[in-house]
């Protein structure tokens, strides 16, 4: 078999099953697990999947920079923001991710909610100056421009002075087993931070970030303890992480 052929094969399985374990390859197509390795780092450097131990996962999608990201607004995306700030109640202190769901869930809170909103993202903090009700709290730091959020030592220093109700985490990748994860490893701090000072984590996760992984951990999946998908989200990718004791709510 040509390599391409065997490429191609790969990527069928990983379609298929969700994973591929290097292993289970080397033996199908009767080749050494080196080979099959190398044909993962070429198949990941092309973004065409993540690789982790033992084997690789579906790439995240959602890595796309910020600007290209919020011109595809999709229904999908309204539909979880929306969901995420009926969550939200009176005299809560609620931390807001950055990230384009997280503008959609911004553009639902109503005009009249009293609440303290604290935010590592300079364009949620801006989206909510006309919501007279609404305490605004910036964590500083340094500016990730990919992601429009603040990083760094300053911005976890910050965190750990806080106790929020409930944390709105945006993420790349959700999987039941390779856990949560996004492209940056400092924005992963910062988010691993933000989870540890709130009562709890509601993980905003559109169709493109289930059973998907990015290069950088930010905990188990089980450090949500819900996770807001989109009404069409496939049952197999949400099922495995339901047994591992996390809400799956449908928006």
């Amino acid at each position: 078999m040509l390599t391409t052929q065997r490429k191609r094969s790969i990527l069928d399985v990983l379609a298929r099953d969700g994973e591929v374990q290097a292993t289970a390859l080397a033996e199908a197509f009767s080749v050494s697990e080196d080979t099959i390795r190398r044909d993962l780092r070429e198949l990941a450097a092309e973004g065409l999947l993540q690789r982790v131990h033992g084997g690789a996962l579906p790439a995240s999608q959602a890595v796309a920079p910020f600007a290209q990201r919020r011109s595809l607004e999709t229904s999908g995306k309204r539909a979880v923001g929306k969901a995420a700030a009926l969550m939200v109640k009176p005299g809560q202190i609620v931390i807001i991710d950055g990230g384009t769901t997280s503008a959609e869930l911004v553009k639902h809170l109503p005009r009249s909610l009293s609440a303290t909103v604290v935010t590592h993202s300079p364009s949620v903090a801006v989206a909510l100056v006309d919501h007279p009700l609404i305490e605004v709290i910036v964590i500083g730091g340094k500016l990730y421009k990919h992601s429009i959020v603040t990083v760094g030592a300053a911005a976890i220093e910050a965190v750990s002075h806080i106790n929020a109700d409930m944390y709105f985490m945006g993420v790349t990748g959700v999987h039941a087993t390779a856990g949560l994860s996004t492209g940056d490893l400092e924005e992963a701090y910062v988010k691993r931070a933000l989870a540890a000072r709130s009562a709890e984590t509601v993980v905003l996760a559109t169709n493109e970030k289930l059973n998907a992984a990015s290069a950088y951990a930010i905990g188990d999946v089980t450090l949500a303890q819900t996770i807001i998908v989109e009404r069409s989200a496939d049952v197999a990718a949400t099922k495995p992480i339901e047994k591992r004791g996390v809400e799956i709510v449908r928006a």
